[in-house]
């Protein structure tokens, strides 16, 4: 096989050049008067400033072989890996919450990648973060294993998210205009069409996006994060049930968004009180 022109620079950058005749005499007058010859160094500063003039960057370090490349201007381009671990990650989540990966059971990065016809490694960042939200633990040597939910965990889940969204819902009832909560309807009608499908991967992002506006109103970017963080690992389903709540149980959740916009639009604060509570209590 040919040496590219690449390799075959950096094979001659390699090499120390043999010096010449002239090198030679300089060589023994700089023996003759012990003195270091500073023609050279202004030669070799010639040089690299001829070569910082061809573009060669300015901090370029002595031995290091730059052939010639163009500066770079910008940060080199990720966004191809960061979209494949992304796609992945949503496939992923949907499995979880299709039960297509059963809690309790361990799954390896290479064998999921070559289900989703990419490598390993977007397949354990993905992982990574589904261990972050806390639908899977790592397994040393082997992978991930889907988490087992019990009934606990999950009530525990629910209280979280009572304390953390209905009081801001209360009081938003009292500060928000009508038009406002107007401009969600929308969303909410979103939810009750992911319902009616009833694919439960699809109703988790309608169900988190209506919230999520939601609480976008009070104006705290760390509430709407950490809420849709708690949110999330709520929708989880738990072990032994298998894709979670079936179509019934979704419509039922996604009406209670219309009934309760509905009520926040018509000002009518005891209802609004009684569907904050029953929402945060039976949703998940």
């Amino acid at each position: 096989m040919k040496p590219s022109a690449y390799s075959a620079a950096s094979a001659a950058a390699r090499v120390p050049a043999q010096p010449g005749a002239a090198d030679a005499h300089r060589e023994r007058d700089v023996h003759r008067s012990g003195a270091p010859d500073r023609g050279g160094d202004r030669d070799r500063s010639g040089s690299e400033d001829r070569a910082r003039g061809a573009g060669e960057p300015v901090g370029a370090a002595r031995g290091e072989h730059t052939h010639s490349e163009p500066p770079v201007s910008r940060p080199r381009v990720v966004v191809q890996r960061s979209s494949v671990r992304g796609q992945v990650l949503d496939a992923l989540r949907t499995a979880l919450l299709s039960g297509e990966l059963r809690p309790g059971e361990v799954y390896s990065a290479p064998a999921l990648g070559e289900r989703f016809g990419v490598s390993a490694t977007p397949v354990r960042e993905a992982m990574q973060q589904l261990a972050v939200e806390g639908a899977v633990e790592v397994v040393p040597n082997r992978g991930f294993r889907v988490v087992r939910r019990g009934d606990r965990e999950l009530a525990e889940l629910a209280e979280v998210r009572a304390l953390l969204e209905a009081p801001v819902w209360l009081r938003l009832s009292r500060t928000v205009p009508a038009e406002r909560w107007a401009e969600l309807r929308p969303l909410a009608e979103s939810t009750v069409r992911a319902a009616s499908s009833g694919c439960p991967a699809t109703y988790a992002e309608a169900d988190r996006a209506f919230h999520r506006a939601v609480l976008a109103l009070a104006g705290n970017e760390q509430l709407v994060a950490i809420a849709g963080d708690v949110h999330r690992r709520a929708q989880w389903p738990p072990a032994g049930a298998g894709p979670g709540r079936g179509r019934a149980g979704l419509i039922a959740d996604a009406h209670e968004h219309t009934a309760l916009l509905d009520a926040l639009i018509a000002g009518d604060q005891e209802l609004v009180r009684a569907l904050v509570g029953e929402h945060f209590t039976t949703a998940r």
